[in-house]
């Protein structure tokens, strides 16, 4: 043990934190702890206040994110039995666009006694969604000045992301806005209080930031039409110094060294984003493969060695996730949480019962019988729009629906329906990045879905007729940043010299992989032709009877 290297990952979820210790040579995970955030998610008071919260608003405590740091990195080296002096680097990745104002010293503005009952003094998370109107404004007058920025972004800007939510605080919290000393992403201010330097990132800065590599940040008379007060915004409220990913962004500092129980001058990795570190992780390092980050939703990455204008798409960032190419980013806003609405809503009883019965919870069970139905038996088709469509319509008015239903339908018909749907939804988004020239013939996932339900892996395959390889880590982010962290270290200390060289031996999927099967690809290429029919005519402002009902429902509500 004494000649291994380690390198340690600090993944930031929503719900809690975790650190994996990795072995450098190998790659594999040799210890890993979570500690769940004391504040949790913050979305209807502020702690220990009767100080109530708007509606869409989440925020989060940042002292959670530092009890994480000094209680994960402890525990993974007391149970490893690792040295201090053989961790060679930690680096971190993050959920965004989760941003904090801090003063002068770093420190955030809710510490400060006379600010902790200001909501906007507060971090805000990446689902805090109350900046929506600031978003539609930020929209709107970008495309009235034909901002080229706005199609890098699919043609929208989303109200989670850094310059909607500062807007949100410039318009209802002014005084918050003016005594902050700037605004960073979470994930750059964990690293700067790992090292005392700020260094931040090019991944959140040009996915959530609208930061180019280029032509760096939007020009000051864009900010200025915004708001008059935003003109000078970037040099006053944030950094145009921006790192590329692969790069260290300090040294362990000798307080945080002693409170985590490692070596003070210990590397320090620039941070990621989550989705766009586990990219490495299972060893993509080149263009033509698609990462599936399944969980609640998922998120689709790329490479590709030139920058095109795909419709619909979250991103395109040059070194966004693997230096040398352009990282390019779309998503579902409804996979996971399609197949839980449907379970917890649709489902009677006696299937719950059956399930109990055959030592299986109702996914299982409902799985296993969805299995058994050949492709089109059901006679149904689905769109998967539960909670609006991210790529390619980008469209968060739009709603879910299902099509064929009659009283002979069984539960296990439409759970397969949607299962099917989503697996609609990438092929969707893969045929809209090949006709632009970003081609994709392989596929990878990773996440809890991709571990777990081996029907929808197989349906993905088929319907998209491509092979399908799944993540061999239960911690996919977690042990990309582990991965950048040795990276940061470099060779001479026994990490390595690129991303692209660390991905070759601590990248890793199962042996096991997912081959279409031909007469279900024909079958599907029927059903899919019927998805495209409905999702461009409901999709596409043929017929907006989803947003009339919406209307309707709002109007409804009001009396």
């Amino acid at each position: 043990m004494e000649n291994k290297k380690y390198s340690i990952g600090l993944d930031y979820g929503t719900q809690s934190g975790r650190a994996v210790l990795v072995d450098v040579s190998t790659g594999d995970i040799v210890a890993q702890a979570v500690k769940e955030y004391t504040h949790g998610v913050i979305d209807e008071y502020l702690p220990d206040s009767n100080i109530k919260l708007g509606h869409d608003w989440a925020l989060e405590h940042p002292g959670d994110y530092l009890e994480v740091v000094e209680t994960t990195i402890p525990e993974v080296l007391r149970i490893s039995g690792v040295r201090a002096e053989d961790v060679i680097g930690i680096s971190v990745d993050f959920t965004a666009c989760t941003i904090l104002p801090i003063d002068k010293d770093g420190l955030p503005l809710m510490f400060h006694e006379d600010l902790k009952g200001e909501p906007h003094a507060w971090l805000k998370l990446w689902k805090h969604h109350a900046a929506q109107s600031q978003a539609n404004k930020l929209n709107k007058i970008a495309k009235e000045r034909g901002e080229k920025f706005l199609a890098r972004y699919g043609g929208k800007i989303s109200s989670e992301w850094m310059i909607p939510k500062l807007m949100q605080i410039l318009d209802e919290a002014p005084e918050i806005y003016e005594t902050a000393d700037r605004f960073m992403e979470a994930a750059d201010w964990i690293t700067m209080m790992l090292t005392g330097e700020e260094r931040r990132n090019s991944c959140t800065a040009g996915y959530k930031d609208m930061w180019h590599k280029q032509e760096g940040f939007p020009s000051k008379e864009f900010f200025k039409a915004l708001d008059p007060r935003l003109e000078n915004v970037v040099e006053d409220k944030l950094n145009a110094d921006i790192y590329p990913l692969g790069g260290k962004a300090g040294e362990l500092t000798k307080e945080m060294a002693e409170k985590v129980g490692l070596m003070p001058g210990t590397s320090v990795g620039i941070p990621n984003i989550d989705a766009h570190v586990a990219v490495p992780a299972v060893g993509i390092t080149e263009p033509g493969k698609m990462l599936m980050i399944m969980g609640t939703s998922t998120c689709h990455i790329m490479l590709n060695d030139k920058e095109v204008i795909v419709p619909g798409m979250c991103g395109v960032v040059e070194d966004g996730v693997i230096p040398g190419y352009f990282g390019y980013e779309a998503g579902q806003a409804c996979v996971g949480d399609h197949f839980e609405w449907f379970v917890e809503n649709c489902v009677s009883k006696e299937y719950y019962d059956a399930a109990k019965a055959a030592g299986q919870n109702i996914h299982q069970y409902l799985t296993e019988k969805a299995g058994k139905l050949k492709v089109g038996e059901s006679g149904l088709i689905a769109l998967d729009w539960w909670n609006g469509n991210r790529s390619v319509l980008v469209d968060a008015d739009l709603t879910g629906m299902i099509l064929g239903c009659t009283l002979l339908t069984k539960p296990e018909e439409i759970y397969r329906a949607l299962i099917e749907a989503t697996a609609y939804g990438t092929k969707m988004i893969i045929d809209t990045f090949e006709k632009t020239g970003v081609a994709i013939n392989e596929l990878f996932a990773c996440g809890g879905i991709s571990k777990k339900n081996k029907l929808m892996m197989q349906i993905y395959s088929d319907v998209t007729n491509r092979e399908i390889r799944i993540s061999s880590s239960d911690q996919t982010p977690a042990l990309g940043a582990a991965m950048f962290a040795a990276v940061a270290a470099g060779k001479e200390k026994g990490g390595y010299d690129s991303i692209v060289d660390a991905a070759k031996v601590m990248g890793k999927v199962e042996e096991e992989y997912y081959k279409p099967i031909k007469e279900n690809v024909l079958m599907y290429d029927r059903l899919y032709k019927e998805y495209e029919r409905l999702h461009d005519y409901l999709g596409k402002g043929e017929n907006d009877v989803m947003k009339h009902l919406k209307a309707i429902k709002t109007e409804a509500r009001k009396k």
